[in-house]
């Protein structure tokens, strides 16, 4: 429909945040390295969130810890893959945004049927949702339980973040709306967020680490 690779990526990307949610999200972060015909370069492209600014060193040492948790609310950080979507999108795509993001509200709003792997995934992270009443709501049937192999899944909740984002742009979600409900949970709930933490979220272009072996050029993102 006239869009390129970039475009391509990030309709693909949207949709696995409906389909497989325990693996991709716009919770969570983006990274890209990208081929550009054009110019005959890789570009890198980190999405990764940071940490609240509140969240110190300070804080860990007062709670005794080494390491920062696997979960809770010291483990958070801003999500970057609605930025990343953007910034790709804004450099290397052609297509708006919300025609990017069409196919995945589809998927939330009407459902999509669960596969036999996804559907294993879902049943092993049960408990853990069941454990938080907002994650059960948006990903529970019923709030109850997972779905089964081949059950069509419908995700309301996401289909109206996305559609916001779709509608008024990645601002809904770093200094609109969905940011002011993040931050709100956060505060509700002891965590460290503020809302300067997502309206000063970066954009993090990088050029990819590169070597060769024998004759091809492997690639990575830096750290």
């Amino acid at each position: 429909h006239g869009g390129n690779a970039a475009d391509a990526a990030i309709a693909a990307s949207a949709t696995i945040a409906v389909v497989v949610p325990m693996s991709c999200g716009i919770g969570g972060e983006l990274f890209v390295i990208y081929w550009d015909a054009k110019t005959q370069k890789q570009y890198g492209l980190n999405a990764s969130g940071r940490s609240p600014a509140k969240l110190t060193r300070q804080v860990f040492a007062e709670k005794g810890l080494s390491q920062i948790p696997d979960e809770g609310i010291l483990s958070w950080s801003v999500p970057g893959c609605v930025s990343g979507w953007e910034t790709l999108r804004a450099r290397f795509g052609k297509k708006p945004l919300a025609e990017l993001l069409a196919a995945a509200i589809e998927a939330a709003e009407q459902g999509a049927p669960v596969p036999e792997v996804i559907a294993s995934y879902w049943q092993a992270a049960e408990p853990a949702l069941k454990a938080t009443p907002d994650a059960a709501t948006t990903l529970l049937i019923d709030g109850q339980r997972a779905p089964r192999l081949g059950e069509i899944m419908k995700l309301p909740r996401l289909a109206a973040t996305m559609r916001l984002i779709a509608k008024d742009g990645i601002g809904a979600f770093y200094k609109g709306p969905i940011a002011k409900t993040i931050v709100a949970f956060s505060e509700k709930n002891g965590g460290y967020f503020s809302l300067p933490d997502f309206a000063d979220h970066p954009h993090g272009w990088t050029v990819p680490l590169s070597t060769k072996y024998p004759r091809h050029d492997l690639l990575v993102l830096p750290p």
